[in-house]
């Protein structure tokens, strides 16, 4: 039988490919389910709850394998519920407090919109942050962290989140940056502060939810779909975001900006007075 020290040697040479290529398949995957049941809320619901457990599952056993550990840390059950629903306040504190801004200092047009899209919008979202969470956090952020340190790892790993939407319907060059300032930042920073990734997947699904499933603006560069409501902001694209969505808007870069200042206190990259 091979000893774990024999099996290290291995497992440390080829363990970031091997991560990378299953979390990247596992994000396709669900992509492509999400894509099946598109027209059928409940459906979506129900497939999006699945992928984004079946990927949970997944990235564990292939972690246990590859890293030759007993334990994934990163995604402990002694934390998780505590971890999703901080993260889901945050995530939805931080989008609203966005939308009242635009709602302010720009016009908007809010209409109703189907709760049965929003319930919809709910499982895509989920699937979303589960397995965009596993990749750039679990795999890319973490493997980084250890071998240069934390400042690199969200640094890279933000920059990698935000430029992998380039290919939406609406993206531009300035929405990806912005999504990778705020977006990225924020995400890496509460993985950072808490090394779980149970807070940032709650976050990460409470402000696509309510970007999309809630307000029913277009997300991440996305075409936009009705959610509860549909939300149309006038303005200049620097305060509305423009086709890409929000987050492409000054507001939203302030109100994530304010929740990462926050979270690099906690995990002590910024020191406190």
């Amino acid at each position: 039988m091979t000893s774990p020290t024999e099996r290290k040697p291995r497992v440390q040479r080829f363990r970031f490919p091997v991560l990378l290529a299953a979390t990247a398949v596992l994000l396709v995957a669900a992509r492509g389910l999400d894509a099946l049941v598109a027209g059928v809320p409940v459906l979506r619901l129900l497939a999006g709850t699945g992928a984004a457990a079946g990927a949970v599952f997944a990235y564990t056993r292939v972690v246990r394998w590859a890293e030759n550990r007993d334990e994934v840390t990163e995604l402990a059950a002694a934390g998780r519920w505590g971890g999703l629903s901080r993260g889901a306040l945050v995530g939805a504190g931080a989008f609203v407090a966005t939308m009242l801004l635009a709602f302010v200092f720009t016009d908007a047009d809010v209409s109703g919109g189907s709760f049965w899209a929003c319930l919809g919008v709910a499982g895509s979202m989920a699937s979303v942050a589960v397995t965009e969470e596993l990749l750039f956090r679990g795999v890319v952020h973490r493997i980084l962290e250890q071998r240069a340190g934390s400042v690199l790892a969200i640094v890279v790993s933000s920059l990698l989140f935000g430029l992998t939407h380039l290919i939406n319907g609406h993206a531009t060059l300035w929405g990806t940056l912005a999504i990778a300032v705020e977006g990225g930042t924020m995400l890496a920073v509460a993985y950072t502060a808490t090394r779980s990734l149970w807070l940032p997947i709650g976050l990460h699904f409470a402000w696509n939810f309510l970007q999309g499933g809630v307000f029913g603006t277009a997300v991440s560069g996305a075409e936009s779909e009705p959610g509860l409501l549909r939300t149309v902001l006038s303005g200049p694209d620097a305060l509305t975001g423009g086709s890409f969505g929000p987050e492409a808007g000054l507001f939203a870069l302030l109100c994530c900006g304010v929740v990462s200042a926050l979270l690099l206190r906690r995990a002590k990259l910024i020191p406190r007075r």
